[in-house]
């Protein structure tokens, strides 16, 4: 008997599994019309994505190619099938006789996608490359080629609005200061250097006049041009030379507009040697790490959505060239996945100048404080914004000259 039921339940148990195996065959066949599709879709979406970045300095700097860098690493860690590849110390001293559009060919040929040249002074090669592969599409940060007219359709230009992150390291080192006497090591001098020491300046300006009340004209406000972006020895001004002359002349706090940490480095020395010195480096987010309390802060680039916006753009084809100029999240200048800019507070920064900074940088994003707001003077004393004039995006782009206040050259000798 119990065999019988056994044999009964397994004819039973076929029986059904036939059943159902004939009514899903209609499932089946629909089924495996869908499939196709539904692989094409998968495939769609992991297809690969490469990104193509030239940098003026190497990659791992902590500074300017270094944001940079970490910036490609964000797209790869946020989109799917996505790659870096790259080329640093892309510079006449680390690099002599390489072009830009024999470093885009290389890149082209490696497979890149897309094409990121990061310094202003690549602007005319990456002109002409842009044009010799019309396929591709090309992104200069810092270049305005787009704006002026003069890029072909397949290359845009793309910057953050650093002047906000340079007024509030001028902010922090006014309200810092003991001297009175603030200076900055700078890179080589054009449009885009000059407008972010003159914003440092205004910065500043308005932490000592507005916020300690202090008279103007007791302020000392001193840039030092080095002729590059970094240190090139034998080409350039030694910055630890020229970081060090500033601090032996007074100057208690220094910015750097430098790609590289040498300011702070030396300030660490000069503070390890009994001085009380500070500095603010740049555009990397952690390079006051292992600077001390010397280190007052950081502004810096967050190049990571940035990119991540216009890489998605490019792989959907929907990207269309132009001029963008990002300004910061406000909501939060430090958020690492919606701000281009920040400025990170450092050691150095006391708890009673974080909260002046912080009602600052709340005033700069409501528009309660316009510091490109005349009167202002050239430093020449011509006229730059008569009284209650605003500048424009233009105006502040294609500054001629430093301000009037400043000392340092507004071009090169």
């Amino acid at each position: 008997m119990l065999k019988f039921r056994t044999l009964t339940a397994m004819a039973l148990s076929i029986a059904l599994l036939f059943a159902l195996g004939c009514a899903s065959e209609p499932a089946k066949e629909e089924a495996k019309k869908e499939a196709p599709a539904k692989a094409e879709v998968k495939q769609e979406e992991a297809k690969p994505f490469t990104m193509g970045m030239i940098l003026v300095g190497p990659y791992n700097d902590k500074g300017y190619s270094q944001a940079q860098y970490e910036g490609g690493k964000y797209v790869e860690a946020h989109m799917p099938g996505a790659k870096l590849i790259y080329l640093d110390k892309v510079n006449p001293a680390d690099r002599p006789g390489l072009t830009i559009p024999q470093v885009v060919d290389d890149l082209i040929e490696k497979g890149a996608d897309m094409i990121i040249a990061g310094s202003d002074d690549m602007k005319d090669g990456i002109l002409e490359a842009a044009a010799q592969h019309p396929e591709k599409m090309f992104i200069h940060v810092s270049g305005d080629s787009a704006w002026s007219g003069k890029a072909p359709a397949n290359l845009g230009n793309v910057f953050s609005r650093m002047e906000y992150s340079k007024m509030m390291a001028g902010f922090v080192s006014a309200m810092t200061t003991k001297t009175g006497k603030i200076g900055v090591v700078g890179p080589l001098i054009n449009e885009e250097t000059r407008r972010l020491m003159a914003s440092a300046y205004l910065g500043a300006k308005y932490a000592w006049t507005q916020v300690r009340g202090k008279n103007a004209d007791d302020l000392k406000f001193n840039v030092k041009w080095i002729g590059f972006w970094f240190n090139i020895p034998g080409v350039t001004a030694d910055p630890t030379q020229v970081a060090g002359s500033l601090y032996d002349a007074g100057y208690d706090v220094l910015i750097s507009g430098i790609d590289t940490p040498e300011v702070a480095t030396v300030a660490k020395q000069r503070r390890e040697a009994g001085k009380e010195t500070y500095a603010l480096p740049y555009d990397y987010e952690k390079a006051c790490d292992g600077m001390g309390d010397v280190c007052l802060g950081v502004p810096y680039f967050n190049w990571g959505p940035t990119f991540l916006r216009l890489a998605d753009q490019i792989k959907a084809g929907t990207y269309k060239p132009g001029f963008e100029w990002d300004a910061p999240y406000w909501a939060n200048i430090n958020d690492h996945d919606k701000s281009p800019v920040g400025f990170m507070p450092g050691p150095g920064l006391t708890p009673e100048v974080k909260a002046e900074l912080d009602k600052f940088i709340a005033k700069l994003g409501a528009g309660e404080v316009e510091l490109f707001t005349g009167p202002l003077n050239y430093q020449d004393g011509s006229v730059f914004l008569k009284d209650g004039e605003k500048a424009t995006d233009k105006q502040i782009w294609y500054m001629p000259q430093l301000l009037e206040g400043m000392e340092g050259l507004s071009s090169p000798q």
